[in-house]
């Protein structure tokens, strides 16, 4: 089948190419048969963590329907999560799981960074996109040579403890992402001043008013990928990383030369470590790190 999909494509690309010679009347007939952009259909019914969207309603159909054509028709990101959540979900899958976070708290990570270690211009780094302060209060450490947001074991433990706290709060795990998106305070004041408890029927700024429909669309979508258009081999797939740990608890002069001593250059050292943010490790405390480092 995926074999015929992929001939298919191949087809189109040659009909293309062979009406660029045509002259306008016969371009515009080829391709309005040959071109086509499609409706996507809806799922019959979508949930967050076990809480329904009320797809009945047509406000939230619609909102969803635009997370999901965004998702679905910008083909290159949303190809990339798909391969990117195979190299990363089986790491923050656990983490929810001993935090008792629902699994699907990992596409909130998917949309908040593309599971990249990105720096926002608001300066909220990561794969969870943690502002320093935040970071901070939830235990991880941030200075000039170390930065945990970049750590992604750390950084998700960090994210659970924000969730489970904001779940003591909300008792609504739907409430909890938004709040993640604009903060505890910040959603607490609109509940009470539009008199209002559930998300779906909170009128909030741009930003948070998409976010839960955009982890609704990548879930749906990641979830059934054939359903929408995309195809892939298991090898096209980004694999997990195959490391061990390197306990280190002293000072390192030179990560170049720490990097050599286990056949590594500097950039992969970095790679596998990207929380280590300078060339050295001054450890005046001692702290104990364990450093990764790749098999083979």
């Amino acid at each position: 089948m995926k074999h015929r999909k992929y001939l298919s494509a191949l087809g189109l690309f040659v009909l293309l190419f062979m009406i660029l010679n045509f002259d306008s009347q016969d371009y515009k007939k080829a391709f309005n048969n040959a071109y086509n952009i499609f409706a996507v259909p809806h799922p019959g019914s979508i949930q967050f963590a076990n809480e329904p969207a009320p797809m009945e309603r047509d406000d939230v159909a619609e909102a969803f329907d635009r997370e999901l054509l965004v998702n679905t028709y910008w083909q290159s990101q949303t190809l990339l999560f798909i391969k990117r959540a195979h190299k990363y979900f089986p790491v923050i899958e656990p983490i929810l799981e001993e935090y008792n976070v629902p699994e699907d708290f990992k596409y909130l990570a998917l949309i908040e960074s593309g599971l990249t270690n990105a720096v926002s211009p608001a300066n909220a780094v990561g794969y969870w996109q943690l502002l320093k302060g935040t970071a901070q209060d939830y235990g991880l450490t941030i200075n000039d040579e170390i930065d945990e947001r970049y750590h992604l074991v750390k950084s998700t433990e960090a994210a659970c403890r924000y969730f489970n706290e904001a779940y003591d709060k909300f008792k609504n795990w739907t409430l909890v992402a938004a709040a993640y998106n604009m903060g505890k305070s910040g959603l607490a004041l609109q509940m009470v001043r539009q008199e209002q408890d559930d998300y779906y029927n909170l009128m909030l700024g741009e930003e948070t008013g998409r976010y839960v429909y955009r982890i609704l669309a990548v879930k749906e979508i990641l979830t059934n990928t054939d359903n929408y258009g995309f195809q892939y081999r298991k090898d096209d797939l980004y694999r997990p990383d195959s490391v061990y740990y390197v306990n280190v608890d002293t000072a390192v002069k030179s990560f170049g030369q720490f990097a050599a001593q286990f056949n590594l250059s500097y950039k992969e050292l970095k790679y596998y470590n990207p929380w280590l943010r300078e060339s050295y490790l001054t450890n005046r405390n001692n702290e104990n790190y364990r450093i990764a480092i790749p098999h083979n």
